[in-house]
């Protein structure tokens, strides 16, 4: 059909005048919260800013989302299929956006979609062949992107010829959840049996993945806009930590520092095939992992990620804003940005509430445990890295200048060396458990202080690690396990771990991070002059528009 222009103007003003619902993130929880309020707050005031009417459904009382002036018509009521086709008809919208708010809105995307629900943006189906793992993977495999090997569960004897055909660790996926609900990796068969029934009893109908997990792998964040499979705007992140901790626990680094130029270039060649074969209209973020310059795609979420609102603060550019243009149909002008031309970094680092759960062993996995975040600027990243985990309430070894290592396996020993000679020549007192402290001591003569393991029943024993930390004698507690099956390993590693947090001695179970921290202090980071945010985007800089307030 042929429309001129008056028509297209009175079709956009009556879009204006009928508002968008845009549905909120609900209640926070590990996994959604403020970062979500935030997209979905953006959405809102760049659809007043455009003229249309805006309109909210959100229950939760703590979101500036719900606040009476942010939008032209708040529904405080449950986001629920039948609430929300209730105050669709109601307002008889223009249409629905559910990809600012997180994984409750993006699940009632096909249910709302089926009921002749307007969804804006990407198509409801398309949101399922990314939601849904085994189309996403039958999807990658056509396209010829490369991909942890996977299979689909029919049975747990299925499951384990598949891990044992690909050998151990494997990782349990289910789809259509968010903050990696029941996400497992399996050491074993043992493991695996429980994993895939927790990972049924979660994911109800919906398939659940089973595929290779990749030991030492880097995972990089990609989170784009895109306006109808066209890539708008992106920006490309790393963990610090290996694959295989969850990205909401992860301590993120934008723009990414350690990347090859060629993983950059398969990143980008993935992403942009992605966009276009699933149509993508808004935001979206993928997971990847590189292992050299072997990139394999983890997931794509069709929505805006929890690293949003870091993306954009980092660049000062709303991503938010420009998904919002291209989801209802407004030109989309894409920002200038260029990556590679900005003069600081911003690393986001995890905050947790390991003191507020008693016995919960704080560590961390492919399932998110972190209850907040902190990003901070600096001009490069260790600067920024130590300013960032300051801010979650990490203390430096600064008391009495102790360190307690307990490194469980002689590959993360070996790795970990370097950052245990910055700590002796540094005149830091390092005490270490009996197997951690032997391995260096025997090797390099570093004059380690051995502590015993505490074992159960025996914990508080003079000599023992646990008797230290009590004891007020460490400050900083750095304990990398192996993620071994072995019970005392397991005992030894949670109990240390756990009195350090209960007794509010500082904890690191990474070894990446620990080796940051050393260098860190090595360099003299912590004497760092704290600069405005306006400071950073008026640094000098070639090639790169800088954004304007």
């Amino acid at each position: 059909r042929h429309f001129n222009i008056e028509e297209q103007a009175n079709e956009l003003q009556n879009s204006k005048d009928r508002g968008v619902m845009v549905l909120g993130c609900g209640a926070y929880c590990i996994g959604s919260s403020v970062e979500f309020d935030w997209c979905a707050v953006s959405c809102v005031r760049q659809l007043r800013k455009d003229g249309f009417k805006s309109i909210i459904v959100n229950y939760n009382p703590e979101t500036v989302s719900t606040d009476y002036d942010e939008s032209d018509q708040l529904y405080f009521e449950e986001l629920s299929l039948e609430r929300v086709l209730d105050i669709y008809e109601r307002e008889g919208a223009f249409g629905v956006v559910v990809s600012v708010g997180g994984q409750i809105p993006n699940n009632l995307a096909a249910p709302l979609s089926d009921m002749g629900v307007n969804i804006l943006g990407t198509a409801a189906s398309d949101i399922d062949r990314a939601e849904d793992r085994r189309k996403f993977s039958d999807m990658l495999d056509t396209m010829g992107i490369n991909q942890p090997e996977w299979s689909v569960l029919k049975s747990n004897d299925e499951a384990l010829t598949f891990a044992e055909k690909v050998g151990f660790p494997v990782l349990v996926r289910p789809s259509f959840v968010l903050s990696g609900a029941a996400m497992r990796v399996a050491a074993d068969e043992t493991q695996l049996n429980n994993f895939l029934d927790l990972a049924a009893d979660v994911a109800a109908d919906k398939p659940v993945v089973v595929t290779k997990f990749i030991v030492n792998a880097k995972e990089i964040e990609f989170d784009a806009v895109a306006d109808q499979g066209h890539i708008l705007n992106y920006a490309i992140g790393e963990h610090l930590e290996n694959a295989g901790v969850h990205s909401g626990d992860a301590t993120v680094i934008l723009p990414a520092q350690k990347l090859y130029v060629n993983t950059i270039r398969q990143v980008k060649r993935y992403a942009s095939i992605i966009a276009k074969g699933l149509r993508i209209t808004g935001p979206f973020n993928i997971q990847f992992m590189a292992k050299g310059n072997d990139v394999q795609v983890i997931e794509c979420n069709l929505r805006a990620s929890r690293t949003f609102p870091f993306v954009s603060k980092t660049l000062g550019c709303n991503f938010i804003s420009l998904a919002t243009k291209a989801m209802v149909g407004l030109e989309a002008e894409p920002y200038r940005i260029s990556l590679l031309d900005i003069d600081f970094v911003c690393v986001k680092a995890p905050m947790f509430s390991f003191t507020r759960l008693r016995g919960a062993d704080p560590t961390l996995g492919v399932e998110m445990a972190s209850t907040g975040e902190v990003a901070c600027f600096g001009v490069d990243a260790h600067t920024a890295f130590l300013q960032a985990i300051l801010a979650t309430g990490f203390k430096l070894p600064e008391k009495n200048r102790s360190i307690l290592c307990s490194v469980a396996s002689d590959s993360f020993r070996f790795e970990f060396l370097p950052a245990v000679h910055i700590f002796v020549a540094m005149g830091y007192k390092v005490y270490a458990t009996a197997g951690t402290a032997k391995w260096y001591n025997d090797r390099e003569g570093l004059g380690i202080i051995p502590l015993d393991k505490p074992e159960e029943g025996d914990e508080d024993k003079e000599g023992t690690a646990m008797h230290a930390i009590k004891s007020g004698l460490i400050d900083l507690v750095i304990n990398v396990s192996e993620g071994s099956t072995r019970k005392d390993e397991i005992t030894a590693g949670y109990l240390m771990r756990r009195c350090a947090v209960d007794f509010g001695v500082s904890l690191i179970t990474n070894v990446k991070c620990a080796i940051m921290l050393a260098e860190c202090l090595e360099r003299g980071c912590d004497k760092f002059k704290p600069l405005h945010i306006d400071e950073f985007y008026h640094l000098p800089t070639i090639g790169w528009k800088k954004p304007t307030k």
